[in-house]
Formats: structure tokens, sequence, C-alpha cells
């Protein structure tokens, strides 16, 4: 059977527990700590599964990974927008699960082996790549905070874009700190001041085309 055709164009932010530039993107291991935790979202907007529309929806993941992504073992926590109509979370699952395509939806299902339930709930997403500022929350699950980088010897803002031609989850980001990245839910953490990534981002069936 031919897989529905779909995109979401949008704002991306990947938040986790590693340094600036998140070495997970680079070398392929977490640093300074052992495993992997955060969260990654997406406002969409503008996007559609088939007939279904689903621009000025939000979704967001919380994860763990107990040490680098490729050797698995991960645990993921799945949020999608309250305004959602079932049509639209049933769309927005298929996506995240790697079951509609996307190399990168099918590189991550296929390293998480645990699934808590989704949550259908309200998601606050503030979103300023050009200030490398942005604010995800989820009342009673996730609070996350970012921020421009900033020069140790003068704290003036400091802007650094990490380029990736061959890249599943963005080709471009620009990289800020995570002032505040703090889990409540079934996966917890709570860290500050660890690696932010900002993306515009057009993924599709096809995989990510921007």
């Amino acid at each position: 059977m031919a897989k529905v055709q779909w995109r979401m164009k949008g704002h991306y932010i990947k938040n986790c527990n590693c340094i600036a530039t998140c070495p997970c993107d680079t070398v392929g291991r977490p640093y300074p700590d052992p495993g992997c935790e955060g969260m990654a979202g997406m406002h969409i907007v503008e996007g559609r599964f088939g007939k279904v529309r689903l621009s000025g929806l939000n979704w967001v993941a919380v994860y763990h990974w107990p040490g680098a992504l490729h050797e698995g073992n991960g645990t993921l926590q799945p949020f999608i927008d309250g305004r959602a109509k079932p049509e639209q979370r049933d769309a927005l699952l298929q996506i995240l699960s790697g079951q509609a395509g996307d190399v990168w939806f099918e590189v991550l299902a296929s390293i998480v082996t645990k699934v808590h339930e989704p949550q259908f709930v309200p998601i606050r997403f503030d979103f300023d790549k050009k200030k490398r500022r942005a604010r995800v929350s989820i009342p009673g699950f996730l609070e996350t905070v970012s921020e421009p980088l900033s020069v140790p010897a003068t704290g003036k803002p400091q802007r650094v874009t990490l380029c990736m031609p061959d890249g599943m989850e963005y080709k471009e980001m620009e990289v800020a700190s995570s002032a505040t990245l703090k889990s409540t839910g079934p996966i917890q953490f709570d860290h500050k001041n660890t690696h932010s990534s900002l993306a515009d981002v057009l993924h599709s069936n096809k995989g990510l085309l921007a």
C-alpha cells in the first residue's frame, strides 16, 4: 500500500542535556552525560497529511536514551496539540511513529523501545530563530526556555550556526542555550544551560526537504 503524501513545514526546536552544539549531531555521542534526554517539538506553519490539514498545530516529544542514540533502548512520550481533531491526532501520531515515511522518524522509531501513552494537551510554543529565543510549555509536563549563547569574557550574545547538508533532522540550525529544560511527566529530568537547536524545517513522506 502506498504511503500517504504528507508534509510539515515550520519551526523546530530540540533542547537536550548536551553541551552546545550537541555532539550527538557531530560525533554521535552525548556529552557530558553518558545518555541523551530532552525534548523536540514543532510548530507546523503549513502542513497536510493526505487531505487532513495540519497547519497551526504543535507537537512535542520528550525522550531519554541511556547511551548514544544509535545504541537504542530509548523511551519517548508524545504530546499532541489539544486543539487537534481526531483525524489530526491520528495523522501526527502516524508521522511521529515512523509509520508514514521520512527516514528521520523511521530511525527514531527503530531506536525507541518504550512509548508512553500520548497526551493531547495545550502546548505553548514561542519561537524566534533570529533572536535565538524560544519557549515551549506543557502545564504539568514540560517547561523549556532557549536563549542566546554568550561570550564568556564579555557576556555579549554569540551567534553560532551549524550546517548539516546531509542531515536527517535539519539541514541548518541556530545554536542556542537551554536556560531551562525540565520534564515532570513519566520521563523526568531537570537541566540548565545546556544545548538548544532552533531550525526551520520541511519534513515529508520523502524525508527532510529543507
